[in-house]
């Protein structure tokens, strides 16, 4: 089968083939980083918010550039709002915590047999702060805070969800660039997976060779994540446990994306390897006319859930839905992008966060077709002064998904 870019191909002449895209994009520069922390400390003081820890992961990342996964050791930094940043993390660590480091800071040790969390609450008296609210980055862990709380402090703990995503949901041009960028590898990457699809091929095949294909287009990282699916397989949005091996006539969907400079990709197509019978092809076409909805729906001032809502209204105009029930879309329509593959906003029914120029989120109001099979097609979106625009051209038809 060689049917606009589906099958006729083997990952071998297809991974032989593929040249690095050109990248022309920059990680996060040191200056970024400031002025991160810059803002944060401002909405701090409008807050009146004394402290705000950042608990290793993707919220230390953003805010000071340090990479540090998170373990059962407390590893963080105490943001002032005076901007001082002040590090916490064990003795031994120290030294390579330094070559970590954007934002530069004091870094407080505490030995295996001590308490981390006795010199938090050191940290914020040699700063002055024995009372009022600090926030903790909501990643933190519950043994975290369940220690914090033991201190018995006059401090008022709560969550720096508001200060934090208020940051972090509108990304500056540079981010911007380097989810273009992933997001055009990850495209072709798709365009190359169809084209190896033959009769019996395993999910676990194309899985592999877009891991190959995502480092071959410079990723060295590989992908990010995979999901794979054909036939009746499709009809569960995150997969199966034991997945189907490829036959005629079936549902492909093919969910994947990858990371550079901390940054996601995440494309998802569906289309069918042969011939579409009526009741794919309506609801392939139906889920197109959803996602054009939602992304006509992404005006600047309008609220997320409204997005939603646009997703849903077209669905219980074909008779699907209404709600969550399926045949329809069991989930919300999208969800924000950048360091995470899932973060704010979210475009979810009864979000009232406003649209504002720099954010980015997915539009992928999913049909699923129990026992059937499911369609999604999943393109990002960022919005610019002049509106929304697309970081990827959505899919075209249920034969020819790339419109070669």
């Amino acid at each position: 089968m060689n049917k606009f870019g589906i099958g006729g191909s083997t990952p071998e002449i297809e991974l032989a083939k593929i040249k690095p895209l050109a990248n022309t994009v920059q990680p996060i520069q040191k200056e970024e980083y400031k002025q991160r922390i810059q803002k944060v400390c401002k909405l701090m003081k409008l807050n009146n918010v004394k402290a705000m820890y950042l608990n290793a992961g993707a919220n230390l990342l953003y805010f000071t550039g340090t990479h540090w996964n998170a373990s059962e050791r407390m590893v963080g930094a105490i943001v002032l709002p005076n901007e001082e940043v002040h590090y916490i993390a064990p003795v031994f660590e120290i030294g390579t915590i330094q070559d970590f480091l954007e934002i530069e800071g004091k870094i407080h040790g505490w030995e295996e047999h001590e308490n981390p969390q006795e010199l938090f609450f050191k940290i914020l008296k040699e700063n002055n702060v024995t009372e009022g609210e600090i926030q903790l980055d909501e990643m933190t862990p519950f043994s975290i805070l369940e220690e914090l709380l033991k201190q018995k402090q006059s401090i008022k703990i709560t969550t720096a969800t508001n200060l934090i995503s208020e940051c972090r949901m509108i990304k500056s041009s540079a981010e911007i660039a380097i989810i273009q960028h992933v997001m055009d590898i990850t495209l072709e990457v798709q365009k190359a997976a169809a084209r190896i699809l033959r009769v019996g091929i395993t999910t676990k095949e194309v899985e592999n060779f877009i891991h190959e294909a995502h480092k071959k287009y410079g990723v060295s990282s590989g992908s990010y994540f995979c999901i794979v699916l054909f036939g009746v397989d499709s009809s569960f949005p995150h997969g199966v446990k034991n997945p189907k091996n490829l036959g005629k006539n079936d549902i492909v969907l093919v969910d994947t994306g990858c990371q550079l400079y901390d940054y996601i990709s995440d494309i998802t197509r569906t289309y069918i390897f042969g011939e579409a019978n009526e009741l794919q092809r309506t609801i392939w076409n139906i889920e197109k006319e959803t996602q054009q909805a939602a992304f006509d729906a992404s005006i600047l001032g309008n609220i997320c859930g409204s997005i939603d809502d646009a997703s849903r209204k077209i669905l219980e105009k074909h008779n699907l839905g209404p709600d969550y029930k399926l045949p329809g879309l069991p989930h919300r329509t999208g969800h924000g992008i950048g360091l995470q593959i899932h973060e704010y906003p979210y475009i979810l029914r009864g979000n009232t966060t406003a649209l504002e120029v720099g954010m980015t989120f997915s539009n992928e109001p999913m049909i699923c077709v129990p026992n059937k099979f499911g369609v999604r097609l999943e393109d990002h979106i960022y919005m610019t002064e002049n509106g929304a625009k697309w970081f990827t051209k959505p899919a075209h038809s249920i034969e020819n998904p790339f419109g070669v």
